[in-house]
């Protein structure tokens, strides 16, 4: 079996889930962020990079270990809207599928909200919430 060992740094298109068991649940009142994920990878594992899309964008400090698979834990820490964000991510590089046809190399992990936030609709985003994410890398 041919595995993965080496993350590309590159540019991932990310999109995150509520993890919610109901099959009925409508697929899109799933989504829970999506946005670009830039990684940088040095020598020595440690990740750099950021998250964001238009009016956010948050700074990735972190490691990567290679493996089968190989893994990466990192958080994002910005100011969006006046208000401190940090997210927590652990996720897996996905392994090549033998016989398969045009792979896209790919993130599959969980997102954690580290502390809470304000929602933007006078609520507060409580900090706790796990989500599951993937991430494609873009050409």
């Amino acid at each position: 079996m041919t595995t993965q060992h080496h993350l590309p740094s590159g540019t991932w298109t990310y999109r995150s889930l509520l993890n919610n068991p109901d099959l009925s649940a409508d697929f899109n009142s799933l989504e829970f962020g999506r946005g670009n994920l830039q990684i940088n990878i040095s020598d020595n594992g440690i990740l750099t990079g950021k998250i964001y899309d238009t009016g956010w964008e948050l700074d990735l400090n972190g490691s990567y270990q290679g493996g089968a698979p190989a893994t990466l834990w990192f958080r994002g820490t910005g100011i969006v809207s006046g208000s401190l964000w940090v997210y927590d991510y652990l996720c897996y590089v996905v392994p090549n599928i033998p016989g398969g046809v045009k792979q896209i190399p790919a993130l599959v992990g969980s997102v954690t909200r580290a502390i809470p936030h304000p929602d933007g609709q006078g609520g507060t985003s409580p900090a706790g919430v796990v989500c599951s994410f993937y991430a494609v890398l873009q050409s």
